[in-house]
Parts: structure tokens; C-alpha cells; sequence
């Protein structure tokens, strides 16, 4: 796999505050320690071992809905987060809003597990042309 273009803190924090615009909630970063553990892992998964673009993805979404490193709107973020990082590599995320929330809610309550979110990203995103 050719190095993905990685979702900066920069870029986090901006789509964070963008969700939160959008949809109401309290700003700021909680912990920035888990935020920076949430953004490293999917960079550390494709150092020690060879994962798909899906689970790269369902990596960034899974780092923030579990590690809650912002005061409110985690899940909503670590969906974008995942969904934009796709989109950013150049895959076409095709998913209703209802269905990705339904399947963030269940990723965060621990009803799903992050390689069945990998593979429901898969099903639900088209590859770059």
C-alpha cells in the first residue's frame, strides 16, 4: 500500500469544530493525549502490519469514539474523521447518515467490534477510479 495522506491534528480539530457547529455541543479537547493516541494509531497499524484502507479508517473512527479525547461530539467526529479519510484518499463513501450513525453508536457501545466497522466501511465505499 502507497502511504495514505494521514488526517493532521490540525485537520482533526477543524472537522471537530465543524461537527460541532453543525449539531450543537460543548468545544474543546479533553485529554490531548488521547487525541494524539487516536490520530497515531491507524499511522502505527500500517508500521507493524498491512491493513486495508477500511481498517485504517475504522481505526481513526475507533480511536475517538473510544478514546473520548474531546469534551463532547466524539462520536460524530471519529465517524468523519474516518469517513473524511477515506474520501481524502480518494474513496467514495456511499452510506446514509442513518446507517453510519446506527454503526457509530454500536462501535462505541461495544456492539460492534472495529474490524466489523472496517468491514461495513468496505461495503459501503467505493474504491478511487
Amino acid at each position: 500500500m502507497k502511504e495514505p495522506y494521514w488526517i493532521t491534528r490540525e485537520e482533526c480539530l477543524a472537522l471537530h469544530d465543524m461537527m460541532l457547529a453543525q449539531h450543537g455541543g460543548i468545544s474543546g479537547v479533553r485529554d490531548e493525549h488521547l487525541l494524539e493516541s487516536a490520530l497515531a494509531k491507524p499511522q502505527q497499524q500500517l508500521a507493524y502490519g498491512n491493513p486495508t484502507m477500511m481498517d485504517l479508517a475504522a481505526s481513526y473512527t475507533s480511536g475517538v469514539v473510544k478514546n473520548h479525547p474531546f469534551l463532547d461530539g466524539n462520536k460524530r467526529t471519529g465517524f468523519m474523521l474516518g469517513a473524511g479519510f477515506l474520501v481524502r484518499n480518494g474513496w467514495h463513501f456511499t452510506a446514509d447518515e442513518a446507517d453510519a450513525a446506527i454503526r457509530t453508536l454500536a462501535l462505541a457501545a461495544g456492539e460492534m467490534t472495529e474490524s466489523a466497522f472496517a468491514a461495513w466501511l468496505e461495503t459501503n465505499s467505493q474504491p478511487p477510479s
